[in-house]
């Protein structure tokens, strides 16, 4: 069991390139789709120099329209930079496309320079996005009810609306997703975002949904090589360009979430073992048993996709039958 991401970090690549990188993440999510791939996520960010996918909903219904299974997560989507309305639209198609595969993750990001794209108040963050997620969730709700125009049309694939989670490291996070009454997607496993999330559901009237607490010990990309020094050497610099920037982009938040690494150097990312990996076919067996899947990169800090696509094939080719037989 696998799933991919596709951040779709570019850098140095010339148009025809990223056109070919977008092509490929499409292509691989068709292939992948009846090969044991239990999830494809995507995710977003804006104003990143190495062009990070700023369109998530946009690159999950080109691969919704081309497969069949898989579930689609955009994990997460940056609900202040949003316009509530069309997104409740944007949504409901997309919902439709997938026929209800696609779970949306909402957060709120962290960094200023997406703020200032969009002309938006850094410091009343919060209160944005309260407000957006509020209306959002009214608009969804009165789409499902039917009753009043005008309204977001039509109602959703899934029963009442698309499903919806708020993502985030803290416990503002964790309330806001309790008394809004959606899941909550943590970025990391501390009790305290749980029970912070379950009490702020009961608080507002709600059931507590899906609350789920990833480690931040669990590997978040990994690559199998059977030779895995020659592994680091093809893929290391494109493992490190996206452990750099995200460790760049967090730096001085105090977070340990499920995408951090400390590394610096190929070699340090090596030796820390931890959110970005190179292994073998036993080792990826062992991530399996011990994690529940394989979570794959291929694209990974502009992976090139002839390269990707060996690893990926690699994957499907010797490490699922080994799980199948297990």
């Amino acid at each position: 069991m696998f799933m991919m991401r596709f951040d779709m970090r570019v850098p140095g690549k010339t148009p025809a390139q990223i056109a070919d990188m977008y092509q490929t993440a499409i292509e691989m999510a068709q292939w992948a789709d009846d090969k044991g791939c239990v999830g494809i996520g995507l995710s977003e960010h804006h104003a990143a120099d190495d062009g990070y996918l700023p369109s998530p909903l946009m690159l999950a219904s080109a691969i919704a329209a081309v497969t069949k299974k898989s579930p689609i997560i955009i994990g997460c989507a940056l609900l202040p930079m949003y316009d509530p309305v069309r997104l409740a639209e944007d949504m409901i198609v997309l919902d439709h496309i997938s026929r209800g595969r696609v779970t949306f993750i909402f957060g709120i990001g962290y960094r200023p320079e997406e703020y200032q794209l969009y002309g938006l108040d850094y410091e009343k963050r919060g209160a944005i996005a309260d407000e957006k997620l509020s209306k959002l969730l009214g608009i969804l709700r009165q789409a499902s009810d039917g009753k009043d125009m005008p309204r977001v049309t039509p109602p959703s694939f899934r029963d009442g609306r698309p499903t919806i989670a708020w993502g985030g490291a803290t416990k503002v996070a964790a309330r806001r997703a309790g008394r809004m009454g959606v899941n909550f997607f943590a970025q990391t496993n501390l009790a305290v975002l749980g029970e912070e999330y379950a009490a702020a559901a009961r608080n507002a009237g709600f059931e507590p949904g899906t609350c789920i607490l990833p480690s931040p010990e669990a590997p978040n990309i990994v690559f199998v090589n059977p030779d895995v020094g020659a592994g680091w050497q093809e893929v290391g610099p494109y493992l490190l360009h996206d452990a750099v920037t995200y460790a760049d982009w967090n730096e001085g938040s105090g977070r340990e979430t499920v995408s951090m690494s400390r590394g610096k150097t190929i070699e340090e990312l090596r030796q820390e073992n931890g959110a970005r990996r190179v292994v073998d076919v036993q080792g990826a067996l062992q991530i399996v048993k011990q994690w529940g899947r394989l979570p794959l990169g291929p694209l990974c800090g502009g992976c090139p996709p002839e390269l990707a696509w060996i690893y990926l094939r690699r994957v499907v080719n010797e490490v699922m039958p080994q799980i199948e037989k297990a």
